[in-house]
Formats: structure tokens, sequence, C-alpha cells
């Protein structure tokens, strides 16, 4: 199979180096002179501009406009699937464990983030603006009401596969895709994100977390597979968990 899954990234940063793995500078065209080392996001058909928005989902468009291959993935530049629990680049997912999982599967997945203590809807509430998931929600039940029960099945959740991370075979990545950014597309004619501060204009990158499992559920034909989320770098747990407890008193703060 020709394999080729993007990296996002927007610094200069240790990379695989597994061929198979396409760095991708997001925001190319916004930072036309910052890294000449990696793959631009904005050569081709691309939204690049648009990264301020639409977080690594431009490296997605990207990919999905301009490669040709039979499965594409979207990882993070700390943050990568594998089937094991180390945080050493040498030990992520390979061409051959790709293939091996695709023999049973169409689309493999990170483990699902829980939550527990509160649903998707909650928490993105907690944390986001609110209009833009009400105006998603709109636009699904103007333009796609097929998707609107597996919508609100999601919302209801206290678990989804959020990070925007994914490989696909290329059918339904194609359909994912052309839906996906349709999708968002309506929704950013609606949005006036002006004032929003700039973590809150990372909007469609945000709302693109949920809508994955959306169109899984609207897709069971497609079968999925999960493996390990691995993030290379330490992560502060107390300091995680009182950002958590934060917006559950306040209503603000980061994800």
């Amino acid at each position: 199979m020709k394999v080729k899954i993007l990296v996002a990234v927007h610094k200069n940063y240790r990379m695989p180096d597994d061929p198979m793995y396409l760095p991708v500078f997001v925001g190319k065209e916004i930072h036309p002179t910052v890294n000449h080392i990696f793959q631009g996001d904005n050569t081709g058909d691309n939204i690049s501009v648009k990264n301020p928005h639409y977080n690594e989902l431009t490296a997605l468009y990207w990919g999905w406009k301009n490669l040709d291959v039979d499965a594409l993935g979207l990882v993070h530049y700390r943050r990568y699937l594998t089937l094991g629990h180390s945080k050493e680049l040498s030990t992520i997912l390979n061409q051959e464990q790709v293939e091996q999982l695709f023999q049973d599967a169409d689309v493999i997945l990170p483990k699902k983030r829980h939550y527990y203590i509160e649903t998707n809807e909650s928490h993105y509430l907690h944390v986001h603006e609110h209009a833009p998931l009400e105006i998603t929600r709109q636009v699904l039940k103007k333009d796609y009401p097929e998707y609107v029960p597996a919508f609100e099945q999601v919302m209801k959740q206290t678990s989804a596969h959020y990070f925007n991370m994914m490989i696909m075979k290329k059918k339904p990545l194609d359909e994912y895709c052309t839906w996906l950014f349709d999708v968002l597309g309506k929704v950013e004619q609606q949005v006036d994100y002006s004032d929003y501060t700039p973590y809150e204009q990372r909007v469609f990158g945000f709302l693109s977390e949920l809508l994955l499992d959306t169109w899984l559920k609207t897709h069971p034909e497609y079968k999925t597979v999960e493996v390990n989320r691995v993030f290379l770098e330490k992560q502060n747990w107390p300091l995680k968990i009182a950002k958590f407890l934060k917006r559950k008193v306040t209503g603000h703060g980061e994800h």
C-alpha cells in the first residue's frame, strides 16, 4: 500500500525517519520564512491561510487534495499512534503495522479520550465559545439531517476520538473530507470570531474533533480499529487537572 501519514508541525522539531511519515508545516502561507525543510501546506489546492482557524486540518486538506495515495493519515509533531506505550519515535506505527491493521479495518484511530464526569457537549461549552457548536448543529439539521442522530449521540457521550488523529483508506478519507470541509465551510460563513481570543479562533479545528465520530457513526460500513496514542513530551498532570477543575467552576480555560 502507498501510505502517507502527515505530521502537522508549526516549528522546527525532530521528525520520524520512516519515509511513510511526511512532516507538513501548517500555516506556511502566513509564515513563509519560518521553515524551509518541511513540506508546506500552501502548494497546489490548499487552505493554508486558514490555519489560525483550522489548526492541523490545513495539513489534512493539503494531503487530501494533493497526494495520490492508498491511505492518508494525520498525526501531530508531539503526538503519534503506536501499538505500544513508549515515547520513542522509533516505536510509532510503521508501514508493516499499518498494512496489518488495514487487513481488518478501513480507519485507524487513537483510543478515545474519556472525560467521565461530563459529556462531550458540556466539555465543549465549558471550554469554548458556545455559538459555533449550535451553528454546527443547525447546519447539520439543514444540510445533512442524516448525521443529526449521530451528532446528538456524540454530544451526550463522555468520550470521543479527539485530537484530529486518524489514518484512513482512500475511499472513506475522500468521503469524510468532502463532508467535513463542506460542513465547516458552512459554519464558517455564520461564525463571527473576530472578537474571539487567538485560542478560540482555532474554532474549526475544535469542532472537527466532534465531527469525526459523528461521521463514523453515520457510516458503519467502514470498520475502525483503535491503537494507542502517545505524547512524546512529559505532561504536567497536576496542572491539567487543576485547569480541568477551573473550567468546571468558571467555565473558562483550555483543554
